[in-house]
């Protein structure tokens, strides 16, 4: 089982570009979509967005192809309170070649550690992604 699972590594300049996202002082919405290069098995930034609504991020992510998302979104609590959480959020729409499945998969928790990321959310559809999706995950962790 483990030799057919391949782990990308994450490539260096995005580790950088991650490590700053997760310290920025904006507080707009912000996103960050990356890919795995198959050819050179790295996980690699495919784009970057600033002032982006969740309705808008949907938007841009592929409907056929697996992607990862870092999100940071302003979330206004039931009590009036505004946190600014990172969610990490794994598109595997249903659909998508196996390989590519198999290496999005293997690569998302090396992934995850290397952003020190702990909401992680998966969608398998771009149109699960909705405001009122990101509102009941966050929910869960006051």
């Amino acid at each position: 089982m483990s030799d057919s699972l391949v782990v990308c590594e994450v490539d260096p300049e995005l580790k950088e570009k991650l490590r700053k996202f997760r310290f920025r002082k904006e507080t707009d919405n912000a996103a960050i979509i990356m890919k795995v290069d198959k050819d050179r098995q790295m996980v690699v930034l495919e784009e970057e967005f600033q002032d982006i609504s969740p309705d808008e991020l949907k938007m841009e992510l592929p409907e056929r192809q697996p992607r990862f998302v870092v999100y940071s979104y302003k979330y206004v609590h039931e009590d009036g309170r505004v946190s600014y959480p990172l969610c990490f959020i794994f598109s595997s729409p249903v659909g998508c070649k196996p390989e590519q499945q198999m290496m999005y998969a293997g690569s998302k928790n090396r992934l995850v550690q290397t952003a020190e990321l702990t909401k992680v959310f998966e969608i398998r559809t771009t149109d699960d992604l909705t405001e009122a999706w990101l509102q009941e995950k966050l929910s869960f962790f006051r």
